[in-house]
């Protein structure tokens, strides 16, 4: 600051000497008192303002109206002295001085007058961010600022502006996780309660007694052995959505054969497709292999899309796995002739914990968490999934591993 206000007197005071010597044409020695005289009225000018600057006496004002107004008032009274003490040192008579006296007050007066005036350009617009900063502060978080200019206040407005929109921002996402929250605590209440409930009277019949004849207890075990799968299932998916969250989802990648992983995927399900009377088939383009993945993890999404498309298609439907490559990696999409999936449900699909009505819903199964898993793993290889559906016609789940 110090040395920008040294550049900015120099400058004048040569500005000044020049104008001087281009009006005037003094000889060398008047141009030297002259530059003596503007010297010494600089320095005092200086001194003066950086002092005020430095002790902060104009940061001592209730209003940035009357700091202002304590900076014109300085100016004047600075040119003031300027101008009289050159008057002085060149022997100004004493009826000149005393109306260049009259016309410095005057002059001055009507400074402060006028830049009191003017200064309101600026203190109308802090009042306005004052007054939207106390609505954001009791927590109005749709208060904007107008912004009008081009300058600092301006700036600090559309900065404002920005602020108060994050903030906004944030605000509706912690709501969004506050509900996610108790969400969470009622569907994981319910899905661990029910096998729970169910393992334990198991339990408690085959401890009484109550339950003794071998088929019986062999079906009871078989359910006992069922409900300790689903919580299992269901322990594990809150782990990989754990994960997902915190963004430590390791990935094992390397390049991999993708049509074997959707053959052992078919394969592995050909069983429970026969079992419901349902087509599994599946293509792969022999152009597809190998691909940059950790299979285990791609492996867990096909059983996914897979393990839904079986769960919604009836007897005597049909699951397609097809395969090929694009001009943005390898394409892999899993098509049944199911009942679809409702059209306000297609946007939720892949949100944890969505069962929409047929899409999912508690009476077939699975924590409502497959298909946002599904969604993490492939974003953390860098790809994308999408879901096409009609209701009544079926649905296609497709994902791209780039």
């Amino acid at each position: 600051m110090f040395v920008r206000l040294t550049l900015g007197v120099l400058l004048i005071i040569a500005l000044s000497l020049g104008f001087f010597k281009l009006m005037m044409g003094p000889r060398l020695m008047e141009l030297g008192l002259m530059a003596v005289f503007l010297g010494i009225t600089a320095l005092i000018s200086a001194l003066a303002g950086y002092s005020a600057y430095r002790l902060g006496w104009l940061t001592r004002s209730p209003t940035m109206r009357w700091t202002l107004l304590a900076g014109y008032a300085l100016s004047s009274i600075l040119t003031f002295f300027n101008v009289w003490f050159s008057a002085q040192m060149m022997f100004a008579s004493q009826h000149d001085l005393l109306l260049a006296i009259v016309l410095l007050v005057f002059a001055s007066g009507m400074a402060m007058v006028l830049g009191y005036f003017l200064s309101s350009t600026i203190t109308d617009r802090i009042h306005i961010l004052q007054d939207a900063a106390e609505q954001l502060a009791k927590g109005d978080l749709h208060t904007r600022v107008p912004v009008s200019g081009k300058d600092e206040v301006a700036m600090l407005a559309s900065t404002f502006n920005q602020m108060a929109a994050q903030l906004e921002a944030v605000d509706q996402k912690q709501r969004e996780l506050e509900s996610l929250r108790r969400d969470l605590l009622a569907w994981v209440g319910h899905d661990l309660q029910t096998p729970l409930a169910s393992i334990r009277a198991i339990l408690e019949a085959l401890a009484d007694g109550v339950v003794d004849e071998p088929e019986t207890v062999k079906r009871y075990l078989q359910t006992a052995q069922r409900d300790v799968r689903s919580l299992s299932a269901l322990i594990d998916d809150l782990f990989q959505m754990s994960q997902l969250d915190a963004g430590g989802l390791q990935l094992d990648r390397a390049e991999s054969s993708l049509a074997d992983l959707i053959s052992d995927t078919l394969e592995s399900f050909s069983e429970l497709a026969a079992r419901q009377h349902i087509t599994l088939e599946g293509y792969a383009e022999s152009n597809i292999d190998p691909v940059f993945m950790d299979t285990q993890r791609v492996g867990r999404v096909l059983n996914n899309l897979v393990s839904n498309a079986l769960r919604h298609t009836p007897p005597e439907g049909r699951v397609e796995v097809n395969a090929r490559r694009t001009t943005s990696g390898v394409e892999v999409s899993v098509r049944d002739s199911g009942e679809g999936i409702r059209p306000e449900d297609l946007p939720h699909v892949f949100e944890r914990f969505y069962r929409g009505e047929k899409s999912r819903s508690r009476t077939t199964g699975g924590a409502g968490l497959g298909l946002a898993i599904a969604r993490g793993i492939i974003e953390a290889h860098g790809g994308g999934i999408r879901v096409e559906s009609e209701a009544g016609h079926g649905a296609v789940f497709t994902f791209v591993l780039p």
